[in-house]
């Protein structure tokens, strides 16, 4: 038997390491109430902290992949989830609502934002030639998994033993379960072990690990990046994805569901349900992109994403069919841009900076994504649904699927600016 390439090795401890670190991020949603029940915090005191973590969780992404050429992957891998326990551990004691802005949201975010999504286009540059788009997708779509597997779990601890309990597991996992397979299994660089890429050819050439100071590389990858027209196309293509899903559906579908009279255990398994076909696009979403033009992808995945918002606020009043027909098909197209957008970035600006640069562009999707999650909710409070928050989300989808289209390809990466 050939023996399996040290590549799926570390892409599979990137693929466990992602889920949790989803799980962790996303464990304030079951916290809200019990905290709010114990220390009588308002929503929108509560709501400034995942306001907080969204924002750190996407500005954690480029400095992290900076920290990944200096020092190494196994390390910022391995410092992020010793960083996610010690704060997790450390909500127990909490007893004001800064110290939830500092843990959950500060903390939580920076660490988290370390194992996101530009680790996984790290792991799939780095280590893969082929089956790169298939390698994004699958790791990409392990944020979903996160969710599927932790959110269920922590919300049984929640309701059976306390929300400390649920922090706890959260510090346990990170530290007892997924620290040692990172630091065991995970190599920085195929040359560590005397290996090439998957794929690779022997004339293919690794880039050397970096000496710069993180922060300059960071910069840097800034400056390369604003140097060209693709990366404002795929910025603001990616603060509208970030806006039209983890901001708005992730946020609001609940409540928006309860207010057409669905319990909150079955407005909760809607996005359970998304989160499931979203595993299943995103990888197929992979595959494509190792087989057709990127470009062409992400226009029909956010032409598709768009119209299917314009939508949504008639499927509520309509028989329930219609409503499972959108959490299906708005399921498959979730993340999905993913993939293809981590591909043009490689053209773009070359593999040896994907993980920088794609790292602002990922900065951009969580921008977008608390603007929608304080955006959605005012436009409740101010029109009384969620039908203006909707239709806005679904004509900005359809301007995005016009910018992603007007994306060159073809020529060669963008430099690195000087450096004095």
């Amino acid at each position: 038997m050939r023996r399996v390439h040290y590549a799926w090795i570390v892409a599979g401890v990137g693929f466990v390491t992602l889920i949790t670190a989803a799980g962790f991020r996303s464990t304030s949603g079951v916290l809200i109430v019990p905290l709010e029940d114990e220390f009588g915090w308002s929503r929108a005191t509560i709501g400034l902290a995942v306001s907080i973590n969204l924002l750190c969780f996407g500005l954690g992404g480029p400095f992290a992949a900076a920290l990944v050429e200096r020092f190494g992957l196994r390390r910022v891998m391995a410092t992020a989830l010793v960083t996610v326990s010690a704060g997790s551990a450390l909500t127990v004691l909490m007893t004001e609502p800064w110290q939830l802005c500092l843990l959950w949201g500060v903390v939580n975010g920076l660490a988290t934002g370390a194992v996101s999504v530009p680790l996984a286009a790290i792991i799939a540059n780095r280590w893969f030639v082929e089956r790169r788009g298939l390698v994004t997708g699958l790791l990409t779509a392990s944020n979903a998994t996160g969710q599927l597997v932790f959110l269920p779990v922590l919300a049984a601890i929640v309701t059976s033993f306390g929300w400390r309990w649920a922090a706890v597991t959260v510090a346990t996992v990170a530290i007892g379960v997924v620290f040692p397979l990172v630091v065991l299994l995970v190599r920085d660089r195929p040359s560590d072990i005397g290996l090439q890429a998957f794929g690779a050819t022997p004339e293919t050439v690794e880039a050397p690990p970096s000496s710069s100071n993180p922060f300059a590389l960071a910069v840097d990858g800034l400056r390369t990046g604003m140097r060209s027209t693709n990366f404002w196309l795929l910025t603001g293509s990616f603060f509208i994805c970030g806006l039209s899903t983890t901001g708005l559906i992730q946020t609001h579908l609940i409540p928006a569901a309860m207010d057409h009279g669905y319990a909150e255990v079955a407005a909760a398994g809607l996005l359970a349900t998304i989160g499931v076909f979203d595993i299943v696009g995103t990888t197929a979403s992979g595959w494509l992109t190792d087989r057709h033009d990127p470009r062409v992808l992400l226009f029909w995945y956010y032409a598709l994403r768009g119209l299917s918002l314009l939508a949504l606020p008639y499927l509520f009043g309509a028989p329930r069919f219609g409503l499972i027909l959108f959490i299906v098909f708005y399921g498959l197209d979730w993340v999905a841009t993913v993939p293809p957008t981590v591909m043009l970035t490689a053209e773009t600006f070359g593999r040896e900076r994907v993980g920088i640069v794609f790292g602002w562009i990922f900065a951009a999707h969580q921008f977008g994504a608390a603007l929608a999650a304080w955006g959605a909710g005012a436009a409740r409070t101010w029109f009384g649904d969620y039908g203006w928050a909707f239709g806005s989300a679904g004509l900005l989808c359809l301007f995005a699927s016009g910018l992603v289209i007007r994306i060159g390809r073809g020529g060669a990466p963008i430099p690195a600016p000087a450096t004095a």
